[in-house]
């Protein structure tokens, strides 16, 4: 159930670090690391371990990456401190980073700190626990959101470096079928087949904006009492890429079936009678915020998102094998990289 990804829960002594040496090498930046301490890992996120921690004078969110070997390109909790210091001052509402370093030393690996959000995430995109009458306005209130983003000047806010200019599928394409062959376990046809159709295939539009790479409901936190966004979070796959990526990749959960522990699937049902919107509503939405040209057929980039899906599910349960990854859930991730690969090539019309 979505239970098993919301929370907190004791620190596996795997994914535990040196209290102190956060004290001593944060102190500074952080005055509220004082004191006694309580650390406890957040059940959600599978792929860079998530602490709350507590002291006398407050609440603090610790994001760091896993110990053990890794992925070169993979991990990289600098980018979203770099990309959620950025957009500090602008329209996209993200938690304001206290500290950030690179020096594996102080607690075994490069992590950053940022403010403690006191909202909402929900799991469950049908979202049955909230009234009927608030549903629409989550779902407008994060497409309005992942609008914001996409306008945003990456150039003003200093992230003209954040990655190259264009050609964004082609690189994503490359870089995943790479991670996907160096994390295989298992030969899955379909990923096969994608690897060859997806490089000869690439549209020929080419734009580029700020883009968040794993932008979905659940890495939205919403205000207490409210269906307004306070903060989008997990950055890690943030880039200079194509709007139209992010765009499709948020709506693949009005597209396929949903892993069901994360709650019920919005395939198959009523949406009118649940007050929540059909994705035809949010990209016009998302089209009068931004002005965009967005072309009737998605379905490339539909099985782009999902191949890039497998590839990332497909890493975790790797590092699952191998006894580095921040969930015991994770194991259960490989079994989904045959089935995303399948509806990836199907999209394909393969």
């Amino acid at each position: 159930m979505a239970s098993d990804f919301s929370g907190l829960g004791d620190v596996p002594d795997h994914l535990a670090f040196d209290v102190e040496g956060l004290k001593k090498g944060a102190g500074a930046a952080v005055p509220g690391l004082t004191g006694e301490i309580s650390v406890k890992k957040f059940k959600g996120g599978q792929s860079n371990p998530t602490y709350l921690i507590e002291t006398s004078e407050g609440r603090y969110v610790l994001r760091r990456k896993p110990p053990g070997k890794l992925l070169g390109s993979a991990h990289q909790v600098g980018r979203e401190a770099k990309v959620m210091s950025a957009l500090r001052d602008t329209d996209v509402p993200v938690p304001n980073v206290l500290f950030h370093t690179e020096d594996p030393e102080m607690i075994g690996s490069e992590f950053f700190i940022m403010e403690f959000m006191d909202g909402r995430i929900f799991w469950d995109p049908l979202l049955k626990d909230l009234p009927k009458e608030e549903r629409s306005e989550v779902y407008f209130g994060l497409t309005d959101t992942l609008a914001a983003l996409h306008s945003v000047n990456y150039k003003d806010v200093g992230l003209g470096d954040f990655g190259p200019e264009g050609d964004y599928i082609a690189r994503q394409v490359g870089r995943w079928s790479k991670q996907y062959k160096a994390s295989e376990t298992d030969d899955v046809e379909a990923m096969n087949w994608l690897i060859d159709w997806l490089p000869k295939n690439i549209p020929a539009d080419d734009k580029t904006c700020l883009i968040h790479g794993d932008f979905r409901l659940d890495n939205c936190m919403m205000a207490k009492g409210s269906p307004t966004p306070i903060g989008l979070i997990d950055w890690e796959l943030s880039t200079l890429g194509h709007p139209l990526a992010d765009l499709t990749y948020y709506l693949l959960s009005w597209k396929i079936p949903l892993d069901p522990s994360r709650g019920d699937s919005l395939v198959g049902q009523d949406l009118e009678s649940m007050n929540i919107p059909r994705e035809e509503a949010l990209i016009d939405r998302y089209r009068e915020k931004t002005g965009a040209d967005i072309p009737d057929d998605l379905n490339f980039y539909f099985s782009y998102n999902l191949f890039r899906l497998a590839g990332i599910v497909q890493g975790v349960y790797k590092r699952a094998k191998d006894g580095n990854a921040s969930s015991e859930k994770a194991l259960s991730y490989g079994k989904m990289t045959a089935p995303l690969a399948m509806m990836a090539k199907q999209f394909a019309g393969g």
